[in-house]
This record gives structure tokens, C-alpha cells and sequence, in this order.
């Protein structure tokens, strides 16, 4: 069976966290490209969730090119889409972290050395092996 957590409490839409988890599931391998994704049938019998939201969320996929409907199959991911989610994560690490990182750097005066040295020492005190 398929490997899935869903928050059933949480704010965030279902069709959503099914986008994420299977988005998840492809960037890290558990589904390769070329590969058939379980349907949604098979995800909305497993999670008890109704199949239209399970749709909701793969049609987002569809939508962003990680996953191709092929007629009368199924769902595949597409080539590609590993590299297409790396590329969208790096965008948005760059939006959503290093932008905000150096704003608050020039407000406390460091300069761009000065932060350069602080993410060498993150690194360095970064006991998680990669």
C-alpha cells in the first residue's frame, strides 16, 4: 500500500495535503518517473476520502506537469518531474528564506561576508549527515 499522511484536523484543504504527499512521494522516489501512481480510488478506499477531492488534488499535479493522465491507464508521473519539483523547490527557498535572510541582514548592518561567514558556520555546526 501507499505511504500517505493526511491531517484530517488541519486548516489545510485535503485536495491540497493529497497534492503535497504525492509530490512528496515523487521527489523523494517513491514513485519513479514513468511510473503509475495509485488511483484515485485506490487513495480515497485507503484514506477515506472522497474521490473527487483525491481528484482535486492530482489534477493540480496534472496541472503543474508532474503527472499525465494516459487514456483507459491511469496516472503517470512525468519524465522530467523531479527535476521540474527540484527547480520549483529552489525558487521558492530563494522567495521564501534567502530573500527575507538578507533583508534582515542589511537591517542589522552585516555585511554580505559577514553573512556568508554565518552560513559556513551553520554548516559547520550542522551535525545531520547528508
Amino acid at each position: 500500500m501507499i505511504n500517505l499522511e493526511f491531517n484530517f484536523n488541519s486548516t489545510e484543504p485535503l485536495y491540497l495535503q493529497v497534492a503535497q504527499q504525492l509530490e512528496e512521494a515523487i521527489f523523494t522516489g517513491s514513485f519513479a518517473e514513468d511510473q503509475q501512481v495509485p488511483s484515485t480510488t485506490e487513495i480515497s478506499k485507503q484514506f477515506h476520502i472522497n474521490p473527487a477531492t483525491v481528484l482535486k488534488g492530482m489534477n493540480l499535479l496534472v496541472a503543474k506537469e508532474l503527472i499525465e493522465k494516459r487514456r483507459g491507464i491511469g496516472m503517470f508521473v512525468k519524465v522530467g518531474a523531479v527535476e521540474t519539483i527540484g527547480h520549483q523547490r529552489k525558487e521558492s527557498f530563494f522567495t521564501d528564506y534567502i530573500l527575507n535572510v538578507v533583508t534582515e541582514a542589511q537591517k542589522l548592518g552585516l555585511t554580505e561576508d559577514k553573512l556568508i561567514e554565518l552560513i559556513e558556520r551553520g554548516y559547520q555546526n550542522d551535525t545531520t549527515e547528508n
